[in-house]
């Protein structure tokens, strides 16, 4: 009787510290999911607070491109201004095409393209994409280390009383987006 008491406890302690393991494990996982997006998302604030200058710089060349500007703009305060995970990087990849058609447009304009102060900006866009872009990476490796492991079994039983959910990965959605930003000087 004893050993049959002893052996039920030992099922019990280790039914129990498999529990509070893969809640751990759970809980640990969604916080690098959060700390990534955080990360990615001080890029985007230094990202959102360069766009005005750059879009006040090209407005003084193409004061008849107001439709452009003003899209780019309006993409800007939408992902700034984003409530959930889910609207900012929808918004996201709406102001990512914005950007790409206002250098597209700078194309057509070269005392803009020579511009000292535009290609200053112009620079340190580049730089601040490559890190969003490197931010990026990091965010959808922790969302996918998350997903699986509240997906696979057993852990997905304990995810499920603990209404972990599903995180959405930052992809990019146009294909424009896909090809690297080419900045010319």
């Amino acid at each position: 009787m004893e050993f049959i008491l002893l052996g039920l406890l030992g099922v019990v302690a280790v039914g129990v510290m498999w529990v509070m393991g893969t809640y751990n494990s759970l809980i640990t996982i969604r916080n690098k999911v959060e700390e990534a997006f955080s990360t990615m998302d001080v890029y985007l604030v230094k990202r959102y607070d360069l766009i005005p200058n750059l879009v006040e710089t090209v407005k003084g060349y193409a004061k008849h491109e107001r439709e452009t500007l003003d899209a780019v703009i309006r993409a800007r305060n939408a992902a700034k201004s984003s409530g959930t995970v889910e609207e900012k990087l929808a918004n996201e990849n709406v102001l990512a095409g914005t950007l790409g058609r206002l250098f597209a447009l700078a194309e057509a304009y070269p005392d803009l393209k020579a511009n000292s102060n535009f290609m200053d900006l112009q620079a340190q866009l580049k730089v601040l994409e490559e890190d969003v872009a490197n931010a990026r990476k990091y965010y959808n490796g922790a969302v996918r280390q998350y997903n699986t492991q509240i997906q696979v079994f057993p852990s997905n039983i304990l995810a499920n009383m603990f209404k972990f959910t599903k995180k959405p990965l930052f992809e990019v959605e146009e294909e424009s987006q896909r090809k690297a930003v080419k900045v010319q000087f």
